[in-house]
């Protein structure tokens, strides 16, 4: 068994939706078995809309200050606190500040898999 060492410096990000800018870090592409890490740049009022991952996630923000939506509730999340986000729970986010919110996203699968609040399933960053 051996490891892989990963240089991120100059990785690209995509656009995954209007203002949020994303870089997979992380994931089956680079060798992962049981990992996702990504990172978000996300613009003031944009974030991840409401959905459910079938694995825990944890969304750590980096820089900036959001709103998170946990189930029915909603809290405040800054930089230097996380939120942990069991398996099947609906989430979402959005940046409440005047910044950009930089945020680190955390799943316990090698590739990312969303399910919308229609019930469609986004997948990103597989290797096939």
């Amino acid at each position: 068994m051996t490891g892989r060492l990963l240089d991120h410096a100059g990785l690209p990000t995509e656009q995954w939706r209007e203002g949020v800018p994303t870089r997979m870090l992380v994931s089956a592409v680079t060798g992962a078995a049981e990992l996702c890490i990504f990172e978000q740049f996300c613009d003031p009022g944009c974030g991840a809309p409401i959905h459910i991952h079938t694995v825990e996630e944890v969304l750590t923000v980096l820089q900036g200050s959001a709103e998170i939506t946990l189930g029915e509730g909603r809290h405040p999340l800054k930089a230097g606190q996380s939120a942990v986000i069991p398996a099947g729970l609906r989430h979402g986010f959005i940046n409440i500040g005047e910044a950009v919110l930089h945020v680190q996203a955390t799943l316990a699968a090698p590739v990312f898999e969303a399910f919308d609040e229609g019930g469609v399933m986004r997948r990103r960053w597989a290797t096939e």
